[in-house]
């Protein structure tokens, strides 16, 4: 980095380029953060907040260290380095989606200054970086690794996790060029405590999506395994633990009832269409997706069950779930096992109600529900209460007293010893 250019850029100002923006303010740069969402640089300007792991001091500071939250891309003119942290979601076909990526690059070629460096961090297929960013930031006349430096950096962030901060997590870092990954590498170095620097954007890549097809494979093992656990009348949480005392070879994950989130759900997806690009089957990833994505029917035919053993059908029902957030103490609902739980339940012609102290509303498939309260006789008025998420703040006390039938996801009340209560 040239020391007279100490400008840099984010684009996206999301729960991953809102804290990157951030770091970047607080080792020492001048951050130009672009996000087309008027709402969100409305607030930031206001030193609002609306990511859970930010809050409102944390950018009040930065916006009086110099942070500029604004629409327009016509801003990074004078920036030496640009992160790009857009979303990367699938297509209903099961696709990868590269549409934020590829109008945020069409923003940025016109207006990058020469000797730029653009880090992209959104999620995409192996070769993504060096196929689509390179040669749209090398229209007009630029050169990659000479004119212009271009690289990929898996974003890492795990929201609502407090033991590592963003600086902490090291950072993987892989250039188009080796000149584009030194640049890169330089950027990151003076704000990461620790930079991992691979052989090319391309390995980069793959890195980010290894780490979660590792995930979902994993997830997916142990989520078959609990099915044929619990045929066995055996406590699938038990034997983790147990395994889990193994000091080596063994590494615990645990069931739940699907997955969700930016990542696991659709990473090993992005990977399993570029292998099919490639000619390579990938039937290990596919049959884990299958088998995780199956888990909101496995929840729905146990309740069922467990229902018509107290003599009720699931059709003159009512239930009440208990978190929709993708993962405990956030907000995030992407991808959420929630939806196919409510969705499915909905198809039984249930009467569904829920409650998240995190998520307000939530919508499925275009009915809007509001969160309730979790009383003594909101519990009560229900025939089953299920635990999709376990957030901290959940009164577990009063869903073991005031429940008839529980059916808990996540094992987060496994301490009660109460008939009532049923794990998956």
């Amino acid at each position: 980095m040239n020391s007279d250019r100490d400008t840099v850029g984010v684009v996206g100002l999301g729960y991953v380029g809102l804290p990157l923006a951030l770091a970047y303010e607080a080792a020492g740069y001048t951050v130009i953060g672009v996000d087309i969402d008027e709402e969100r640089v409305s607030d930031l300007r206001s030193g609002e907040s609306y990511v859970t792991d930010v809050d409102d001091e944390t950018v009040q500071a930065a916006l009086d260290g110099g942070f500029e939250p604004t629409t327009e891309y016509g801003a990074l003119e004078r920036v030496s380095g640009i992160s790009v942290c857009v979303p990367t979601p699938l297509k209903k076909t099961g696709q990868p989606n590269l549409s934020y990526v590829v109008d945020s690059v069409d923003q940025l070629a016109p207006v990058i200054p020469d000797d730029c460096t653009v880090i992209l961090e959104s999620t995409v297929y192996p070769g993504a970086t060096e196929e689509l960013v390179a040669p749209t930031l090398t229209e007009n006349g630029l050169t990659v690794g000479e004119d212009v430096f271009v690289a990929f950096s898996p974003e890492r962030i795990d929201p609502g996790r407090e033991d590592y901060g963003i600086t902490e997590i090291p950072k993987v870092v892989g250039g188009v060029t080796e000149a584009c990954g030194d640049h890169a590498e330089a950027l990151y170095e003076t704000v990461f405590d620790e930079v991992v620097r691979v052989g090319s954007s391309t390995e980069a890549e793959l890195v980010k999506l290894l780490e979660n097809t590792f995930r979902s494979v994993n997830i997916g093992l142990i989520n078959e395994t609990a099915m044929i656990a619990h045929e066995l009348d055996v406590d699938i949480w038990d034997v983790v633990d147990a395994a889990a005392t193994k000091p080596f070879g063994f590494m615990p994950f645990y069931p739940g009832p699907g997955l969700g989130g930016h990542c696991i759900p659709i990473d090993p997806l992005y990977l399993s269409w570029k292998a099919g690009q490639q000619g390579v089957e990938t039937e290990f990833i596919d049959l884990a997706d299958e088998v995780n994505r199956e888990m909101p029917r496995h929840v729905v035919q146990r309740v069922t069950k467990l229902l018509n053993n107290e003599g009720t059908a699931l059709s003159e029902s009512s239930v009440l779930i208990v978190g929709v957030a993708y993962k405990p103490d956030v907000s995030d609902v992407r991808e959420s096992p929630a939806y196919d739980v409510i969705g499915l339940l909905d198809e039984w012609d249930a009467a569904i109600s829920y409650h998240d102290p995190y998520v307000p509303t939530f919508e499925v498939e275009g009915d809007r529900y509001e969160s309730v309260e979790l009383t003594a006789s909101e519990l009560e008025a229900h025939d089953c209460v299920i635990v999709v998420t376990d957030h901290g703040a959940i009164d577990a006390d009063s869903i073991v007293e005031y429940g008839e039938l529980v059916f808990d996801t996540r094992n987060a009340l496994a301490e009660y010893d109460k008939p009532q209560i049923h794990s998956l």
